[in-house]
């Protein structure tokens, strides 16, 4: 990967295709959604940016957590470094949570949003898995750190451990002893900022892009709360159901979920849009 130097702190990222540019934000899963850039409806049309956020991987580790006002300044610092002015955002989880902090607070870098279940946690619904997550912070203090991330991981999936991590090993090889080694980003700094994040009416209206919301057949009943937010908040939004598909839906379907964004991208171009970088 190449490395940028933005914002005060090196990030790791590739470019794929060429086309429009796309920028793809990873949940707290490493690569997490770099299953869609070897899709064929994305990469033989679009120009395709997939970045380590700080703290990941061999991007930088800075001290203290890193909230997602911070992130969303870091991925268009990125973009500036790369010379586009506007671009398609797409995000997982809490991916997506950065993709909608960078539409409130750098809007004019954004054209649209693609948004693949993503996680805000002060609905209702939420309230019961965030009572029920001291146990996953308790094995992560004592030094469990695999334990701690099985926990999570079946939490949020639905998934027995051994199942998700199969898949997570066949899809995403090395993300599961990444997202070890990475433990104290995962769950010192953005497991914590997950779960204090917020996203109001309010704020919604505000986002006056079009907006892509993507959610699985089989997920939990958190993210299907969260498409009813979103379906009756933001002023441009189209639902999008991925049949098969739970929490992890684009490790899971890549496939039709590139064809989906792919189509929602078509519909919705960059006004004026070159096709080159500097």
């Amino acid at each position: 990967m190449d490395i940028a130097k933005v914002n005060g702190v090196e990030l790791e990222y590739e470019v794929v295709g060429s086309g429009e540019p796309v920028l793809l934000i990873d949940p707290v899963v490493p690569d997490g959604i770099r299953t869609l850039v070897s899709e064929p409806a994305l990469a033989d049309h679009f120009e395709l940016i997939h970045y380590h956020k700080r703290g990941w991987v061999g991007s930088t580790h800075t001290e203290g957590p890193a909230g997602f006002s911070e992130h969303a300044t870091d991925a268009a610092a990125l973009l500036a470094h790369l010379g586009i002015p506007r671009a398609h955002i797409a995000g997982h989880s809490t991916g997506a949570i950065i993709a909608t902090q960078l539409a409130l607070e750098v809007p004019e870098v954004v054209t649209t949003l693609t948004l693949l279940e993503l996680s805000l946690m002060s609905l209702p619904v939420a309230q019961a898995f965030l009572q029920g997550a001291g146990p996953i912070f308790d094995a992560y203090g004592s030094g469990d750190h695999e334990g701690a991330l099985a926990m999570f991981m079946s939490a949020v999936t639905g998934m027995d451990w051994a199942a998700c991590r199969r898949l997570l090993d066949e899809r995403l090889p090395g993300a599961v002893a990444q997202a070890i080694k990475d433990a104290e980003t995962f769950f010192g700094a953005e497991l914590p900022a997950m779960a204090a994040w917020t996203f109001s009416r309010e704020q919604a209206a505000l986002i006056n892009r079009p907006v892509l919301s993507v959610l699985g057949t089989e997920t939990n009943p958190l993210w299907v709360e969260v498409a009813d937010f979103l379906r009756a908040s933001l002023p441009y939004v189209e639902d999008c159901t991925i049949e098969g598909a739970g929490h992890l839906l684009q490790i899971q379907r890549p496939g039709p979920i590139a064809g989906a964004i792919a189509d929602f991208l078509a519909r919705n171009p960059i006004a004026g849009a070159s096709t080159r970088r500097i």
